[in-house]
């Protein structure tokens, strides 16, 4: 199993890490007990993962190292919709993983929600601006 653990007076690698020596197992114990009714079961449902692997998480049965960042990802969403403060940094460095960037998806998603706000003379001004970039890295990749 992997966990984040920080040893005294050692910064952390983000603005709102785990507490110190809070694994993953740890962290989703203190947001369980943050969010008042909710159990285990409940959370699994919520963020989409079979109730036997969030169990064997918080068990410690079942490592940590390769869990899907869109599971933990699962996870912040869960707690979120619950009204628990957590972020995706957070739930990432208790089960020791850096923190991807946003997937090609979400920026596709953000990319068109923003296109879609524009007024149509400004989307025309977009796609112009687009295409030149487009033109620019691909000679450039020649």
């Amino acid at each position: 199993m992997t966990s984040h653990q920080q040893h005294p007076g050692e910064q952390g690698p983000a603005e709102d890490p785990a507490r110190p020596g809070e694994d993953l197992a740890a962290l989703l114990d203190r947001l369980l007990a943050e969010a008042p009714g909710k159990t285990q079961k409940d959370l699994a449902t919520e963020a989409g993962i079979s109730y036997p692997t969030l169990n064997a998480w918080i068990n410690r049965t079942r490592g940590t190292s390769r869990i899907d960042p869109d599971r933990l990802r699962d996870l912040v969403a869960a707690f979120r919709k619950w009204g628990v403060a957590v972020t995706p940094r957070e739930m990432f460095a208790a089960a020791g993983r850096p923190v991807p960037g946003r997937t090609d998806v979400q920026r596709e998603e953000r990319l068109l929600r923003l296109y879609r706000q524009l007024p149509e003379d400004k989307q025309r001004d977009a796609l112009k601006y687009v295409d030149a970039l487009f033109r620019v890295s691909h000679v450039s990749a020649q």
